[in-house]
């Protein structure tokens, strides 16, 4: 892996174990006093990851059940599609939040 890549995702991962992104400390928008505030970013992210691992975890499940004969053919073709779709979809925004990082790294300060 590309050492700046590797840094990228460290930085993130480390972002998202203390919490960064809460949008707690900053103070409400003008006009906006009343509006509640979503789930943060690393929430969300957090929530996106768990149920990618599920779907793994799913189609391991479903491919033991077809070797031992109580699956079909399908539900492990279903299961193994979703899990290759979600592995892809992680893989995009990974490569996205490393160019992003990337991108201000090369900023001038």
């Amino acid at each position: 892996m590309d050492p700046i890549a590797g840094r990228a995702l460290s930085a993130y991962t480390d972002a998202l174990r203390r919490g960064a992104g809460t949008g707690t400390e900053a103070a409400p928008a003008a006009g906006m006093g009343s509006a509640q505030a979503g789930p943060s970013f690393g929430d969300v992210l957090g929530q996106a990851l768990d149920s990618a691992m599920a779907t793994g975890a799913r189609a391991d499940q479903t491919s033991l059940a077809a070797a031992s004969g109580k699956a079909s053919v399908t539900d492990v073709v279903t299961a193994l599609t979703n899990a290759d779709v979600t592995l892809q979809a992680v893989v995009a925004v990974r490569d996205k939040v490393v160019a992003a990082y990337q991108d201000i790294m090369r900023m001038p300060i």
